[in-house]
């Protein structure tokens, strides 16, 4: 009885479908990430030439304590106090609207966000100053 060897199987593995496959996906990828733009705060910090500062006749200075509690010129104001400020200073000032917010050392991230953020829907502009 004789015994047949089986031919041997190629190890080769055929790359050029798997670049196709590759420049098909980095394609897709760059067309998609274009199109995806972040919602993002606008955030303008001072010392730019680009931004200009405050009105300085209507300074109004939001300072966030570590405590979590907001002052507006010195006095303690909720959040829905700075919200009825900023309607007022936009419909005083118009396009021209912009407070500053002074963050205290150790103050949370989050009660910071929460001025930006009221800011950036009432389309208002902020100059972020620097902690003290």
């Amino acid at each position: 009885m004789s015994v047949k060897k089986r031919s041997k199987v190629s190890a080769e593995f055929n790359m050029s479908s798997l670049t196709d496959i590759i420049f098909l996906l980095l394609i897709f990828f760059m067309l998609t990430s274009s199109i995806v733009t972040p919602n993002a705060l606008n955030l303008q910090l001072p010392g730019k030439k680009t931004s200009p500062p405050p009105p300085k006749s209507k300074n109004k200075v939001v300072e966030v304590l570590e405590s979590g509690s907001y002052t507006l010129n010195g006095a303690p104001i909720n959040l829905d106090g700075i919200e009825r400020q900023i309607q007022s200073l936009k419909r005083v000032d118009g396009d021209k609207a912009a407070f500053a917010v002074l963050p205290a050392a150790k103050a949370s991230n989050e009660h910071v966000v929460a001025i930006m953020d009221l800011a950036y829907r009432m389309e208002v502009r902020t100059v972020m100053m620097e902690p003290k």
